[in-house]
């Protein structure tokens, strides 16, 4: 795809999701948002949101969750999917993040990976959210809608994520992110993608063969 196309993808999501921006602009707590983000795994926000709030008031730093009982924080955080395992990675990594970084979250993709229950993914949502640094997180939303569209093609979320990263301006990244993640719940679903609503139509793989008559 050549580089006039992707400005004008890009442009037309932008357009199409405006507040894309803000919310990857970097700011929110890290120590909350690596947490948070572990937990998002295999289950949804506002289950995710539904028990941060009294996990982080009971374990505010830190070393505090690094010290919590394994049977607490399996309780509290009981309505997250595969949440038995999540309880023994958000307490190891915190121990991680407590003893091995003095109780800072890293800032580098290498040091996040490091942190159990962090991949590659999660590690950039944090560094987005948390840092304000450009990456690009591939969710199975991103994953899809860059290979229907042409964006990327590759048969793993790291290909996908690599091929954006060389094609996106680095200012972008996030919010493009934002805006995919968006366009893939809304119009560019997994059955039954809407394209004659789509604003990127006349630049897609997808639409130009199979999907065109969505």
């Amino acid at each position: 795809m050549n580089q006039d196309h992707i400005k004008k993808i890009l442009a037309a999501l932008r357009k199409r999701y405006p507040k894309g921006e803000k919310p990857w602009a970097g700011g929110s707590n890290p120590f909350h948002t690596v947490i948070g983000t572990i937990m998002s795994a295999q289950t949804t926000d506002a289950q995710v949101d539904s028990v941060t709030p009294a996990l982080f008031k009971k374990y505010s730093t830190p070393a505090k969750l690094a010290k919590a009982k394994l049977t607490d924080v399996k309780k509290i955080i009981a309505p997250v999917g595969l949440h038995q395992a999540k309880a023994k990675n958000i307490i190891a990594a915190s121990k991680m993040i407590s003893n091995d970084y003095k109780g800072k979250v890293p800032t580098t993709r290498d040091e996040l990976t490091s942190l159990p229950g962090v991949g590659r993914k999660t590690a950039n949502v944090v560094l987005i959210k948390a840092f304000g640094k450009p990456a690009m997180p591939v969710d199975t939303h991103v994953f899809r809608i860059s290979n229907r569209i042409g964006l990327a093609k590759g048969n793993t979320p790291n290909k996908v994520e690599e091929q954006l990263e060389e094609i996106i301006p680095k200012r972008h990244l996030g919010a493009a992110h934002f805006w995919m993640i968006h366009h893939g719940r809304t119009l560019c679903t997994a059955r039954n993608p809407k394209c004659r609503e789509c604003p990127v139509r006349r630049y897609c793989d997808y639409a130009a063969g199979a999907g065109s008559s969505s």
